[in-house]
């Protein structure tokens, strides 16, 4: 949730509002249930009026409280720092740093090693320079090449340099079969010392470089090392995550990864750091000669031949660091650590994704079947009897609800692992997740990274977890040994030290405690970058830390000066009279807040350190990267604090999610044994997949985040991490009807598919506004239809490391005019999802990948019609007016379905279908994964493969796991003929039972039950038309 200044809240009117939702709580003539009409707009709920003695007016009636302090505002305010990108003085190491010399060079079994020596003299540019490297060069599979470069000595001279252990990031090794396999290696490696040390990483098959860094130098000093690649004209790069941007990269953009707590800003860094990318090139085939032409050019010939080679790099580097990525070249600047460099040869996407993830990042992991379900939540849930009306509006409007989540307002004070007795009391909640359980729904809540330190002189204030923790050593110090102190949400707080023996152990006693009191499901982990709300230990000091509770610096949305008045892109287009009203406050508002003094013409100063040779300045290093908060220190933990074993944080900081997740999947484990953990976090790295999802953060309710949400998505991806999702109409600002209704569409194609708001925001669960309830209706119904087949794509992707969303240019190598494609994507192989994201739009605009005489059809999902697509590349017109996303099968691929339900569980238990799509050749292919959908180890499995040619369709079985559900029915898509009759194993399938439909050229067999009422894979069998 959002943690900087436009989004916290003040704690004076949080009592009031504590107080204000005990009244709510005992009001049950309170109406909350009613849907809007359509164009009507809801208004913030207004807060309780505030005092300034001390008090509150709720109701008319006055309740005093403490005075709570309020950190200041400038506690969060860093060193006036300018980014080293924008700096006119800053200097180009490039002109002044000497590169450096290969010697020493040996073969090895799997490579090469050599000894790097500087060429010149130090430029000590922005660190102290490491005059002696080591080279290492590894063939270490069939498709992967590493490239590593570290400092040739680490002693006391250079001891800072954090070198990445395997034990946080696993390092890809040598196969045990590269002696053979590396043979077959389509990469190769070539150095020079002309005029400096450069190397060229190629692809054999074409000749074409793909990796070079002729023309520039190796920089390499303890706090900054800098190499650089050129690129093709007009290249495509995906990847090199967190950032909200455009799916292809583009050639003028900047990557930071320094994990940032931040309420999303488009182009800028955001939570987790992914240092990896993928390179897609396009050759353009001549008929004649076979001869291949690289594609240069943003324009290319729909009807011409091209062949794509897609290739993947990994920077294995934990540190601060920029990616600048530029017209011709791409250039690495890091704050510290090594090389560490792994090149995959591909050459299509799948075999990068799978060669990455098996060998460095880990696969996926299995997530039960029930996170597949819809996932409700909003910051300003109050109370158990709050929650029960969301589970029980859902119910009444027939919505699907899976899920349910609570954000910080159930916490005491905002403690982890404490529940509020007075609004979420231990028996209560025990009666409602008795009940919530039983309905086949779950819950899930947020768990915040930091912990409240008690004030040393109340003993009220006494906090277990912080005492259990503080007795492990579980916490992060300063650099003189004593404990580390910021703020968060509760007051001023400390910060669990994974690298310490005790942070883990301690961390799952507290969720396995807690777990023994309030039955949850699952772990939502937010505020992992590690967050702080001010700038280094501020609670440190005695006089500070007796103040606690204290107020963090800013406000929260809906008190006097914060009220959420922004509504998404075209609402005074649909709700005149609602904009002009929202509009007036909130400039008469920000009239109220503005200081009115003029702008200063003062030329601003900024702070640039000079290197110190054989020190590192933490704080402030040299190189100044472009974090979106600027000071390294600002809204997190310090660099300077300080881990168990010695190490800096400002070597781990980007490390510290996944550390978080790691711990958190190890805590589930115990606390809910033999089911696979379910965690959704923040902050992420590289590895995080294999213990969590991701949602996409503190968005904004605007189109333009919905448009983003696709390339988000697609990001991670590559990143693996597929189980991500946003939230869906939007976190903050106010979101409408119109948008909310697009976004529940498209979301419900997501993995993870959760609907989240800010505090004081309008409520947008999907049935405040009837268009948006049946929209939800609509595509839920499909969502839940295919959760056996997104079943199937998660457990391949647990499996062989194949992606669930897939971007258009994945699935379509060979097309290079699909290179920027982001508007639509495909869930699976055989889903191509096109949805609306313009405000107004009735239709949308999108292709059909392969048509137009290549070989490809698509079936409308509802219609069950061919698209009849006659040219190629064609962008064609698709009539989408509200409540409706243009879905298409594709043809070759059979899809099992089941008949949906208002909860998984039920869903679970009924008929099976199968929908054939058949190609322009009559055939189609599938699978089929079934299991108890929750174990962590499988008793028993089943396996399912689908095939249809020649008027039939196939279904073989293998596994032991039992599903009785029976066959109700089969949808075959592309029949070109009537059908006279239908067999299944031979046996007649009534008349009554089969329709075809001429137009639409659909055959659709109902009335299987009988026939397979021990189970529609109890047996195999086949279904004949003919």
């Amino acid at each position: 949730m959002f943690s900087y200044p436009f989004s916290v809240f003040n704690l004076f009117i949080l009592i009031a509002l504590q107080l204000n939702r005990f009244a709510y709580a005992q009001s049950p003539d309170k109406d909350t249930t009613s849907v809007q009409s359509a164009g009507s707009a809801p208004t913030p709920a207004p807060l309780p009026s505030q005092t300034n003695s001390g008090s509150v007016l709720i109701n008319g009636t006055a309740s005093s409280f403490r005075p709570i302090f309020t950190i200041p505002t400038d506690a969060d305010l860093g060193a006036s720092l300018i980014p080293n990108i924008n700096d006119p003085n800053a200097t180009d190491a490039q002109t002044v740093c000497p590169g450096y010399n290969a010697s020493n060079v040996k073969r090895t079994a799997s490579g090469l090693t050599a000894t790097l020596n500087l060429a010149g003299q130090a430029c000590n540019v922005y660190g102290t320079d490491i005059v002696s490297l080591n080279l290492t060069v590894e063939y270490q599979s069939a498709d992967r090449l590493a490239v590593r470069i570290l400092p040739s000595n680490l002693d006391t001279s250079n001891s800072s340099q954090y070198i990445l252990p395997t034990e946080f990031v696993h390092q890809p090794t040598i196969d045990a079969d590269a002696g053979m396999s590396s043979l077959t290696n389509d990469l190769g490696f070539v150095w020079s010392n002309d005029p400096t040390f450069s190397f060229n990483v190629y692809r054999k098959s074409t000749g074409d470089t793909l990796f070079s860094t002729r023309g520039t130098k190796l920089v390499f000093e303890n706090q900054f090392i800098e190499f650089a690649s050129a690129l093709p004209e007009n290249y495509n790069l995906y990847g090199l995550g967190e950032s909200i941007h455009s799916l292809r990269l583009g050639n003028n953009y900047t990557k930071t990864m320094w994990a940032a707590d931040i309420g999303d800003p488009i182009d800028y860094n955001l939570y987790g750091s992914h240092p990896f990318y993928l390179d897609a090139r396009y050759y353009q085939v001549d008929v004649s000669t076979g001869n291949l032409t690289l594609v240069t050019s943003n324009e290319t010939n729909a009807t011409a031949d091209y062949i794509a080679y897609s290739h993947g790099v990994y920077g294995r580097n934990a540190h601060g660091q920029e990616i600048l990525l530029r017209p011709n070249n791409i250039t690495w600047r890091l704050l510290g650590g090594s090389i560490d460099l792994y090149f995959y040869a591909g050459p299509t996407q799948p075999d990068v994704t799978t060669a990455f993830q098996t060998s460095a990042v880990g696969l996926p992991a299995l997530q039960q079947y029930f996170t597949f379900g819809y996932h409700q939540c909003r910051w300003g849930y109050v109370n158990w009897s709050q929650l029960q009306e969301v589970v029980d509006n859902h119910e009444r409007f027939g919505i699907p609800l899976e899920n349910i989540w609570t954000d910080i307002d159930y916490m005491n004070q905002y403690r982890d692992f404490e529940n509020d007795l007075v609004t979420f009391d231990y028996g209560e909640g025990e009666t409602f997740l008795s009940n919530l359980h039983a309905s086949g729904r779950h819950y899930i809540p947020i768990i915040d990274s930091a912990i409240y330190i008690p004030n040393p002189q109340n003993a009220s204030d006494a906090y277990p977890t912080f005492n259990r923790g503080n007795n492990t050593g579980s916490f992060l110090t300063n650099p003189d040994g004593s404990i580390y102190i910021g703020a968060v949400w509760p007051g001023y707080t400390v910060f669990p030290d994974w690298l310490s023996s005790g942070a883990g152990p301690w961390w799952t006693n507290e969720m396995v405690t807690w777990h023994n009191k309030v039955a949850f499901d699952g772990a939502w982990i937010d505020m992992s970058e590690v967050s702080s709300f001010c700038v280094g230990s501020c609670g440190s000091s005695t006089a500070n830390l007796t103040m606690n509770r204290v107020h963090p610096p800013f406000q929260l949305p809906g008190e006097p000066g914060a009220v959420i008045y922004g509504y998404p892109e075209g609402f005074n287009l649909t709700n005149t009279t609602e904009a002009a009203a929202a509009s007036s406050a909130s400039s008469s508002q920000a009239a109220a807040s503005s200081t009115g003094g003029a702008a200063s013409s003062t030329t601003p100063t900024y702070l640039r350190t000079t290197p110190t040779p054989g020190i590192r300045d933490i704080n402030y290093p040299p190189y100044v990267i472009n974090n979106v908060q600027g000071d390294l220190a600002v809204h997190a933990v310090s660099p300077n604090a300080t881990h168990a074993d010695g190490r800096e944080e400002y070597d781990v900081h980007n490390l510290y999610g996944l550390q978080i997740l790691n711990a958190t999947y190890n805590a589930l484990l115990a606390a809910i044994p033999g089911k696979r953990p379910f965690i959704i976090g923040r902050s992420t790295f590289s590895g995080a997949g294999k213990y969590a999802g991701h949602w996409g953060g503190d968005n904004t309710s605007l189109w333009a985040y919905m448009y983003f949400s696709i390339s988000q998505a697609l990001s991670f991806s590559l990143f693996g991490i597929p189980m991500f999702g946003v939230d869906t109409c939007g976190f903050n600002g106010n979101s409408d009807e119109e948008l909310c209704n697009r976004w529940m569409q498209l979301s419900a194609f997501f993995p993870f598919y959760r609907n989240h708001n800010t505090l004081s925001a309008i409520p947008q669960e999907p049935y405040v506004w009837a268009s948006v309830a049946e929209a939800s209706r609509t595509a839920m119904n499909i969502r839940y239809s295919l959760l056996p087949y997104m079943y199937t794509l998660f457990y391949l992707a647990h499996n062989t490391g194949s992606t669930v969303m897939r971007a258009l240019a994945w699935e379509f190598p060979n097309h290079p005019s699909l290179a920027a494609a982001e508007t639509q994507f495909f869930l699976g192989p055989a889903l191509l999802v096109t949805p609306v994201l313009a405000q107004g739009a009735t239709t949308v605009n999108g292709v059909f990948p392969g048509t137009g005489g290549k070989g490809e059809v698509y079936y409308d999902w509802y219609t069950n019609e061919a698209q009849n697509i006659s040219t190629p590349g064609a962008n064609v017109t698709i009539d989408a007016p509200l409540g409706h996303i243009p879905v298409y099968l594709r043809g070759g691929y059979v899809i099992p379905i089941q008949e949906p339900a208002m909860v998984t569980r039920d869903a679970r238990k009924n008929p099976w279908g199968v929908i054939a799509a058949l190609s322009l050749e009559g055939t189609a292919r599938g699978i089929l994964y079934v299991d108890d959908g929750e174990s962590v180890v499988q008793n028993a499995t089943l396996f399912v493969e689908f095939t249809a040619s020649q008027n039939a369709l196939y279904a073989s079985a293998r596994g032991t796991y039992n599903d009785t559900n029976a066959l109700a029915n089969v949808t075959v898509l592309g029949v070109p003929n009537a059908v006279s009759n239908v067999t299944l194993n031979g046996i007649d399938v009534s008349s009554e039972s089969v329709k075809y439909n001429e137009s639409s050229k659909a055959l659709v067999v109902t009335g299987l039950n009988i026939l397979t009422a021990g189970g529609a894979w109890k047996e195999d069998w086949v279904l004949s038309w003919g």
